[in-house]
């Protein structure tokens, strides 16, 4: 039989054909490439004064590495990362490694998608909802989705977070602070959580996170725990100004301490 076989691939169902992102994908692949190539030639621009003995430049570019998908808020964009050789090294040792700050060597998903994963998280979705629920934003075919990566990215975000909340405040200096409780429905508890806020704002004008945590209501024992943690930590001068709304939590506990 001589006849040719024509194989048709047919939409799936749950398939977003959309010409609009398609373009925005093509769009974004082009912006990307334009500002990885921007990167790597303003780096051996900055290097061109490290010569060989015979006068070359002891970097050079060195073609591409492979393609590889990047998890993007327009679904999967498809980059290579430029490289870069090091004709001069001794070892390993001496080598010097180029490392893109727009594309780090292992990124898989940018990191506005990493940070939304804790806050659909703190929304109520399980782990096990996450693919469904970002099937319409990355696509149907978005890898590294399953519940033990989602898993290994909300354990990551809870180091860093552990990490700010330890950090040191001895140097910091506000004049103003704003305090205030948050209630949060997450998980679809009975009841709201509080979460207690405290924001800063130091002499150059600047706000800054000074610290939250989890509250029973806005009490003044919850409030207290928070002002506490916060002077434990360095904080030893007092703003100027406190602002807060009517809750007494907060202003107890401010005058005790």
């Amino acid at each position: 039989m001589n006849d040719p076989i024509n194989i048709v691939r047919l939409r799936q169902p749950d398939a977003i054909d959309d010409p609009l992102t398609e373009i925005l994908r093509a769009g974004a692949r082009k912006l990307l490439a334009q500002a990885i190539e921007s990167e790597a030639e303003a780096y051996l621009a900055s290097m061109r004064a490290l010569k060989l003995p015979d006068g070359r430049e002891r970097l050079v570019r060195h073609g591409h590495g492979p393609a590889r998908t990047i998890q993007t808020g327009i679904g999967l964009v498809e980059v290579r990362r430029v490289k870069i050789r090091d004709r001069g090294a001794a070892g390993e040792e001496d080598r010097i490694r180029f490392t893109s700050a727009i594309l780090p060597k292992w990124a898989r998903r940018t990191k506005s998608l990493d940070a939304l994963l804790p806050i659909l998280y703190l929304r109520g979705l399980s782990t096990g909802d996450f693919q469904e629920a970002l099937s319409a934003l990355l696509g149907q075919e978005a890898p590294n989705l399953s519940p033990s990566a989602i898993g290994r990215v909300t354990g990551e975000w809870q180091v860093e977070y552990e990490r700010w909340q330890a950090r040191d405040l001895s140097a910091r200096r506000y004049v103003y602070v704003w305090a205030d409780g948050v209630y949060l429905q997450a998980h679809m508890e009975d009841h709201a959580e509080c979460i207690l806020v405290l924001i800063g704002t130091t002499r150059e004008g600047k706000k800054e996170l000074i610290g939250f945590q989890a509250g029973v209501r806005e009490s003044a024992q919850s409030w207290r725990e928070l002002l506490v943690e916060i002077k434990r930590r360095g904080l030893s001068i007092a703003p100027h100004i406190a602002v807060g709304d009517g809750a007494l939590g907060f202003w107890k506990a401010l005058d005790e301490l």
